[in-house]
């Protein structure tokens, strides 16, 4: 049971139901995260502009599904593992692909320097290393893209402490992290 109670959306008022009915209106559900957020509105909004804003970015959503399945694995996150197997099919990501982002790899080499790197970013505490910040630029990653690396890895350690923080209650077909694949 969620330690933060999840909003019912059709009891919000002012901001929270203005967001939450956003949220249903791009997913068609209004997932327990989101609702669990929507209990400080400005935590709630202020996320979903970074997101939007990153997904204007130069990143494509399989790179960034991709990171936050990373990210997700490695904060131990069962809510968000479970919810971005679910939101990486959408962004076409095979079944393969989900698995290897999970333990920080890709097939692409471009892409796992990503995930390297976003991988490091978690286990170092945002500490990145020259050698780190070499290998994403020599993978062909500009630094504007390496700042949105960052962002989404911050966007994803934000959701996951939320539901650690929260114990919010899954809502997606359930995918455990595994504890051995822990950065």
């Amino acid at each position: 049971m969620s330690r933060i109670p999840a909003v019912d959306p059709a009891s919000a008022q002012g901001k929270a139901k203005e967001l939450l009915d956003g949220v249903n209106k791009a997913f068609g559900v209004t997932p327990n995260l989101f609702r669990v957020a929507a209990q400080s509105p400005a935590a709630l909004e202020g996320w979903l502009a970074l997101n939007g804003a990153l997904g204007r970015g130069k990143l494509s959503a399989k790179v960034r599904a991709a990171i936050a399945l990373t990210v997700a694995e490695a904060n131990r996150c069962d809510y968000c593992v479970s919810a971005h197997t679910v939101l990486g099919k959408g962004a076409g990501l095979s079944e393969n692909d989900m698995i290897r982002a999970r333990k920080g790899t890709a097939t692409e080499p471009k892409v796992e320097a990503a995930l390297r790197f976003a991988r490091a970013l978690v286990r170092d505490r945002g500490v990145a290393s020259d050698a780190e910040i070499a290998a994403v630029r020599k993978a062909g990653f500009t630094d504007g893209e390496i700042v949105e690396i960052v962002g989404a890895v911050a966007a994803n350690i934000f959701t996951n402490y939320l539901n650690h923080v929260a114990a919010t209650d899954i809502d997606f077909p359930v995918v455990r992290a595994k504890v051995d694949a822990a950065a």
